[in-house]
């Protein structure tokens, strides 16, 4: 590729667009000291990605925004920034993606406070894409064949990694050897996710573990309880089954002892009517009186018999319902034993498996 031309609009002394076409053969740039002829190879290296304030010679602490047109006393600063550089690329030696095209224009633009944009042909790219475009040119930002001042002195005193930077620049590998580190660091970063990937593998194996023991000690629970359930459903249904007895077997008594009683009633009411025809003949009849109150009198013990069984059976459905809450108790009492019995043997389970 071939350097055509170069536009800068607002670039550090280059207040209004200007353009500098860059021809076949040897073009030079003359001019007085402070006329800005040092700005022009700033901006190149701008445009191809120089990303150090301090290289471009920007004011000491200042950021990249030094880069845009801070005014003076008769010109207004500007808010915005813009270099283009315009590339002959009917060789086609760009990178992929840009081999087509003749002509290729890398722009940058800075806003104040916004940071830079970069763009190759109007199309908006990153900072990586443009360096890796020159460096596929063997030339960047960096290179030694852009030469500022002190650069012959600084190449003259390179380390040994710098004067191979310069070597891989003149054999045009240096873009893959960018791409080289980058795939590198990829690699790094695809071991360590895989090696952290491992672990959590891993632990989900040993979460997935304890969870399937848990399931196992649960399901056993569950059954052991289900069965509990069941004896003390069969418990309690015995303990019902047996009061509703002995409940219909006091009704019966009852029901006897009413009738019984009743049976007596009738009778003490005939005694009456003849202890009533008795004393109208009382002088004649008074033996007859006497056996009378005798009768009377048994039939008065027999009704107090019937009362007193009566009593007993009342106590005995009394006794029959403490029967069955006393059952219930017992249940209750029961499933807590139950209870108790399941969490002794689920620690002692986990004794065990310790």
């Amino acid at each position: 590729m071939k350097f055509d031309r170069l536009r800068l609009s607002g670039f550090k002394s280059f207040v209004e667009p200007a353009e500098l076409e860059i021809r076949d053969g040897l073009t030079g740039i003359v001019g007085p000291n402070g006329c800005g002829k040092s700005n022009l190879l700033e901006a190149l290296r701008w445009v191809m990605g120089e990303s150090s304030a301090r290289s471009l010679r920007s004011a000491a602490g200042g950021g990249m925004d030094d880069v845009i047109f801070a005014g003076t006393a008769r010109r207004a600063s500007r808010d915005l920034a813009e270099v283009r550089l315009v590339l002959d690329n009917r060789g086609n030696r760009a990178a992929v993606g840009f081999s087509h095209e003749e002509r290729l224009e890398v722009a940058r633009a800075i806003r104040r406070g916004d940071g830079s944009t970069y763009s190759i042909n109007g199309r908006e790219v990153r900072l990586k894409d443009v360096q890796l475009l020159f460096a596929d040119a063997a030339t960047s930002a960096h290179s030694p064949a852009l030469v500022s001042q002190g650069r012959v002195a600084a190449i003259i005193n390179a380390r040994p990694q710098e004067r191979r930077q310069l070597l891989e620049e003149a054999a045009g590998i240096a873009g893959l050897n960018v791409r080289r580190r980058e795939a590198e660091t990829r690699l790094r970063a695809a071991d360590a996710n895989l090696l952290r990937l491992t672990y959590i593998m891993k632990a989900a194996e040993t979460q997935a573990n304890g969870l399937r023991r848990q399931a196992r000690a649960a399901a056993r629970y569950r059954d052991l309880s289900t069965h509990i359930h069941e004896l003390e459903g069969s418990l309690a249904r015995l303990h019902w089954q047996a009061a509703l007895v002995a409940a219909q077997g006091a009704e019966r008594a009852l029901l006897g002892a009413e009738a019984d009683l009743a049976e007596r009633g009738r009778e003490a009411e005939g005694a009456a009517t003849a202890q009533a025809a008795a004393a109208a003949a009382l002088p004649a009849l008074r033996q007859d009186e006497a056996l009378a109150a005798t009768a009377t009198q048994k039939l008065a013990t027999e009704c107090a018999t019937v009362k007193a069984q009566r009593q007993a059976v009342e106590r005995r459905l009394a006794d029959l319902g403490a029967a069955i809450a006393q059952a219930t108790a017992d249940a209750d009492r029961e499933r807590a034993r139950a209870h108790d019995s399941e969490a002794t043997q689920t620690r002692l389970r986990a004794e065990l498996a310790a």
